[in-house]
């Protein structure tokens, strides 16, 4: 089993003036960087074997300011913000009014939430082959949990798409090894 504590990025520039960032390499905001901060007291008595997060470095950033070089941080762009296209940097009413239709198909010139779930399908796998009895942590953006929560919890793009984001301080996933069942354990079908 792999525990994985998601957190979520700090508030950027583009959150504070409601865009939607997609792809779009943002910076974190003052707030952001104090955010990160918080971070890393709220876990400075914990133990991760890594943190993971994305190339964006709204991601990145929120780790090496949390954490310094306290453990191993590890970009990983298939932790990646879906990519909005032409989208890109609308406002976030916008954005998320096209997120139902979105599911399956792609943002106009990006990529869908199902495409999305693929690179976290990847990624899971990885954890799995390579971090058993291990505690990790992941900084991502909302594609990144909309991932977790569909392989992990089994919770369907439409409910994920459809819930506002409501930030609290980390989500715990529990990743059992392929067929052993679990309370929140993934079934064999994520090969």
């Amino acid at each position: 089993m792999i525990k994985i504590i998601f957190e979520a990025h700090g508030t950027t520039f583009d959150n504070e003036a409601h865009l939607s960032s997609g792809w779009n390499d943002v910076a974190l905001s003052p707030l952001g960087e104090q955010q990160s901060k918080e971070m890393g007291i709220r876990y400075k008595d914990d133990h991760f074997d890594a943190i993971f997060c994305s190339d964006l470095q709204r991601a990145y950033k929120s780790a090496e300011i949390g954490f310094g070089s306290k453990w191993p941080i590890i970009t990983d762009a298939r932790l990646r913000e879906c990519n909005y296209g032409d989208f890109t940097q609308h406002p976030s009413e916008e954005v998320d009014a096209e997120k139902p239709k979105r599911i399956n198909e792609p943002f106009p010139n990006g990529e869908s939430y199902m495409q999305t779930s693929e690179r976290m399908k990847d990624f899971i796998n990885f954890l799995r082959d390579n971090y058993d009895g291990k505690r990790v942590m992941i900084i991502g953006h909302r594609a990144t949990q909309y991932g977790l929560d569909y392989w992990i919890d089994g919770v369907q793009y439409e409910q994920l798409v459809a819930t506002k984001f409501k930030w609290q301080p980390g989500w715990e996933y529990e990743l059992y090894e392929e067929g052993k069942s679990g309370a929140i354990a993934m079934g064999s079908d994520i090969k």
